[in-house]
C-alpha cells in the first residue's frame, strides 16, 4: 500500500463518521430539517493551533479538532413551507416533522439523543400554547431553542443543522437500501400531504421511498409516538449502514447529497471534531430516549397533544444534560426499583415466556409489573429497555434476571420505566432462576 492510500484510511474512516452524523440527522429528520440555536460556539470546539485547513495534511495527520466537553446540537426535520409563505428561507422555514437534542460527550464517549414528539404541549414565548411544531415557523431556530429552554429547562444549545424535505428518500437510495424490521402490515394514505404507505411486515431491505413510508406512518394507535419508536429503529438501522465497508466508495456522493439539503451553523471544523470524538464512540454508547408523557383526550383539547410528565421530563433532563443549579421535582433515588412500572413482552417465539416472567419478577418483590403484547420479531438476547432513559436501573434488572443487555431507547410500552422485551436466551436459564 502506498504512504498516499495510507494516509487515506483514516480519513475515509473519519469521513464516514461526519456522514453517520449527518445521516442519522437526516433519518430522524425523515426527509425534514435539523435546527438548533445560533447562540456563538464555545470555546470547548478548537483546533490545536491556528492553521489554516489543508486536506493533505488532514490524511497523513488525521484530524486535530478537538472537543473539550459535551456539546448540544438542536436536531429537526422540517417540513415543506405552506403555499405563499414569505421569506427568502422558505426551504427551511416549514413547521418541524421531528425534533431530537443531540449530546455528545467526548470525555464519557457517549451519544444521547433525546426525542421531543412534535405534537409536544408547550408554551412558544409570544406565540402561547401549541405544538412545539409551530416554533420553527413563527421564529426559525432561535425560537425552537428559546421554547425548549423556556419549557423543559436552561440546557445549553450550542449549535443546529437543518435538513430540507427529501433527503431521507435519497440518502437511503444512495446507500443501497437499509435494513429494517417492518412490525406490522402498514397501509395508509394522505391526498393533501401526497403520502401513500403500503409496506408488509417482516425484516427487508428498504428502498428510500419505503424508509421514509416507515418513517411517517402514524395509524397504528399511538401517533405521533408510535412514529418517534420506528424513527429511533431506522437512525440505528441507518448508522449500521452508513458504516458498513461496501458504503465507503459511495461517501462523496453522499456528502453531496446532505450539502444539497443540509443547512448548518456548524463549521467544517466544528463537523470535523465531532467527527474526531464519534472515532472513539462505540455503537451501544448510542442512548435514545423520548420525552415521557401522555396523549390528551378530546375533553382536554380540540388538538391532539402530547402532554409532558413534569416530574419525568425534569429527570430526563437531568440525566442526559446535567442541569447544574436545576432543582429535581422528585428524588430518584428514593424511588425503589420495585415500584416502578415494568412492562414484560414476549420477543422468545413460546407463548407462555411474558407471563413467567412476569411472575418471576413478581416473586422478586416487583409489585408494577404487566405483560404486554408480543415483540414482532424474534430475539435471540433479552433486552431491557430503559425507556425513560434509566439504566442504571435497566442494568440492576439485567442482574437479577442474570441475562440480557441494556437498550437505552424508547421502542417499549410508553407508560413503562423499564421494557423487558424476553428473548430465547432466557429458555436457557437455569432452573433456579426460572
Amino acid at each position: 500500500m502506498t504512504t498516499l492510500a495510507q494516509g487515506l484510511v483514516p480519513w475515509v474512516r473519519r469521513t464516514a463518521w461526519a456522514i453517520v452524523f449527518g445521516g442519522t440527522a437526516i433519518a430522524a429528520a425523515v426527509g425534514g430539517a435539523l435546527v438548533a440555536t445560533t447562540v456563538p460556539l464555545p470555546e470547548s470546539l478548537q483546533t490545536e493551533d491556528n492553521s489554516p485547513l489543508n486536506l493533505a495534511d488532514m490524511w497523513q495527520t488525521g484530524f486535530r479538532y478537538q472537543v473539550t466537553r459535551p456539546v448540544n446540537i438542536l436536531i429537526m426535520g422540517v417540513d415543506l413551507p405552506e403555499p405563499g409563505q414569505d421569506g427568502a428561507d422558505t426551504l427551511f422555514s416549514g413547521r418541524s416533522d421531528v425534533m431530537l437534542l443531540a449530546r455528545i460527550d467526548s470525555a464519557e464517549g457517549t451519544v444521547d439523543l433525546l426525542s421531543i414528539p412534535r405534537d409536544t404541549q408547550v408554551n412558544i414565548p409570544g406565540e402561547g400554547v401549541t405544538k412545539i411544531n409551530y416554533a420553527n415557523l413563527a421564529g426559525g431556530p432561535e425560537l425552537v431553542a428559546t421554547t425548549i429552554q423556556s419549557n423543559l429547562g436552561p440546557v445549553p444549545i450550542d449549535r443546529y443543522v437543518r435538513v430540507s424535505t427529501g433527503a431521507l428518500r435519497e440518502l437511503v437510495d444512495l446507500l443501497g437500501g437499509v435494513e429494517v424490521n417492518v412490525p406490522q402490515r402498514m397501509v395508509y394514505q394522505d391526498v393533501t400531504q401526497g403520502l401513500n404507505i403500503d409496506l408488509e411486515p417482516g425484516w427487508q431491505t428498504l428502498d428510500g421511498s419505503q424508509a421514509e413510508q416507515f418513517a411517517r406512518f402514524r395509524s397504528d394507535g399511538n401517533g405521533d409516538i408510535g412514529r418517534v419508536q420506528r424513527q429511533q429503529i431506522l437512525i440505528k438501522a441507518l448508522r449500521d449502514r452508513l458504516t458498513h465497508p461496501t458504503v465507503i466508495p459511495r461517501l462523496p456522493q453522499v456528502a453531496r447529497v446532505m450539502m444539497r439539503y443540509v443547512d448548518t451553523n456548524l463549521t467544517l471544523e466544528e463537523i470535523l471534531a465531532l467527527s474526531n470524538v464519534a472515532m472513539e464512540i462505540e455503537p451501544d454508547s448510542l442512548q435514545m430516549v423520548m420525552l415521557p408523557g401522555r396523549f390528551s383526550s378530546p375533553q382536554e383539547y380540540i388538538a391532539s397533544y402530547w402532554i409532558l410528565d413534569a416530574v419525568a421530563t425534569q429527570q430526563v433532563m437531568n440525566n442526559f444534560f446535567e442541569l447544574e443549579g436545576v432543582a429535581l421535582l422528585s428524588n430518584r433515588e428514593n424511588q425503589v426499583i420495585t415500584s416502578l412500572p415494568i412492562a414484560v413482552q414476549n420477543a422468545s417465539g413460546e407463548p407462555w415466556v411474558a407471563g413467567e416472567v412476569a411472575d418471576y419478577l413478581r416473586s422478586e418483590g416487583f409489585r408494577n409489573v404487566y405483560v404486554i403484547g408480543d415483540w414482532s420479531s424474534e430475539l435471540q438476547r433479552t433486552q431491557v429497555i430503559a425507556q425513560r432513559g434509566d439504566v442504571n436501573s435497566a442494568e440492576l434488572m439485567t442482574s437479577i434476571l442474570n441475562l440480557g443487555r441494556v437498550a437505552a431507547e424508547s421502542t417499549g410500552d410508553l407508560q413503562s420505566e423499564l421494557t423487558v422485551r424476553v428473548g430465547r436466551d432466557w429458555l436457557m436459564q437455569s432452573p433456579d432462576v426460572q
